[in-house]
């Protein structure tokens, strides 16, 4: 008896890491992740290392069914490794680890929405030849062939991402024609992090039997359009049961560098985005408020009501990598809850 295991990384492509992966077929029945066997590859061919000394190994670190094949076979998700075990440079998954596990009796929980766009060859799904559709806007959440563009992939991808067991909470229709977004948790920072890495590789490979590319391009169209975010929803024990630490951690995200140390970090092209036009604060400002989605950080109008919840840090890209993003707002976050005794 034998299964396909489709080993799964994130490369080290500059300014944005691309998905890599490839089939390793296993003898017998399937084996819990911890089992499953380091594999090697060349590095030289994913920007992660150079032609003299390329190999470089990919570690299991979760795995789910494969809802494309079907059967036992699997998807894995795996960390990069130097041949000598250390984590390689590229594998951002290492650095998220540590901070997640000293800010853990926080309890911190993300969902993370991606917005994405589908393209024909070189122009947005549903885009006329050689022009332009009309204005955005009515294509959020809306229904009809008039206004709505590869609901038919979109739909096969959520099956797909229930199938893996993903934990995706929702899906809409975006402002521009073939704009999409998928949501992912409440979960852990590991976890959100590796289900949205793996949700993506499944858009690309079901968009793929489709004869249609998925972008995260953060601009996928220039001019008066929205781009492309992945609005992150942060909260803690202390912000889930009091208003105190909502204030708190949206003080923290903004005290001293750390907005500008964020919005590096936040994904290429995020000058691009952040102009403080199409739902969008300035990139070199930062500033929050309640049920504003022109701030940085959004208080969401229920959670003013309810005097508890959560906060969305509208800034990411769409092209933002989750292990780094989840870092450093847990980071921040959670050591400015620590210094205010709100732990």
């Amino acid at each position: 008896m034998t299964y396909k295991a489709e080993y799964i990384w994130i490369d080290g492509t500059e300014p944005t890491a691309k998905l890599r992966s490839k089939t390793k077929i296993m003898a017998g029945s399937p084996v819990a992740v911890g089992e499953l066997p380091i594999w090697g590859f060349d590095g030289s061919s994913t920007n992660q290392a150079e032609g003299h000394a390329s190999d470089r190994v990919l570690k299991p670190v979760a795995s789910y069914p494969d809802p494309i094949r079907g059967g036992d076979d699997i998807l894995v998700l795996c960390e990069v490794l130097n041949i000598d075990g250390t984590a390689h440079e590229s594998n951002t998954r290492a650095l998220l680890r540590p901070v997640a596990e000293r800010f853990a009796s926080q309890e911190p929980i993300f969902g993370i929405e991606q917005e994405y766009t589908f393209f024909d060859g070189a122009r947005p799904l549903g885009f006329p030849v050689g022009g332009f559709p009309a204005a955005q806007g009515g294509y959020y959440c809306g229904v009809g062939a008039d206004e709505i563009f590869g609901r038919q992939i979109v739909e096969k991808h959520l099956d797909h991402c229930l199938a893996a067991g993903l934990g995706i909470s929702g899906i809409n229709a975006e402002v521009m024609p073939g704009q999409w977004e998928f949501q992912v948790g409440p979960l852990s920072p590991l976890e959100v992090s590796d289900q949205l890495w793996i949700a993506r590789w499944l858009l690309y490979r079901t968009a793929e039997d489709f004869n249609v590319s998925a972008t995260l391009d953060p601009k996928p169209v220039k001019g008066d359009w929205n781009g492309a975010g992945a609005h992150t929803n942060f909260s803690t024990r202390a912000m889930r049961e009091g208003y105190d630490a909502i204030i708190t951690a949206c003080e923290s995200l903004g005290e001293g560098s750390k907005p500008m140390d964020h919005v590096k970090n936040y994904g290429a092209g995020i000058d691009d985005r952040l102009t403080g036009l199409h739902e969008t604060a300035p990139w070199d400002q930062y500033k929050y408020g309640v049920s504003d989605r022109g701030a940085s950080v959004r208080i969401p109008w229920q959670v003013e009501v309810d005097r508890k919840g959560y906060i969305e840090d509208r800034r990411p890209n769409a092209n933002v990598d989750p292990y780094v993003v989840t870092r450093l707002i847990v980071d921040t976050c959670c050591t400015g809850l620590e210094k205010a005794g709100q732990v």
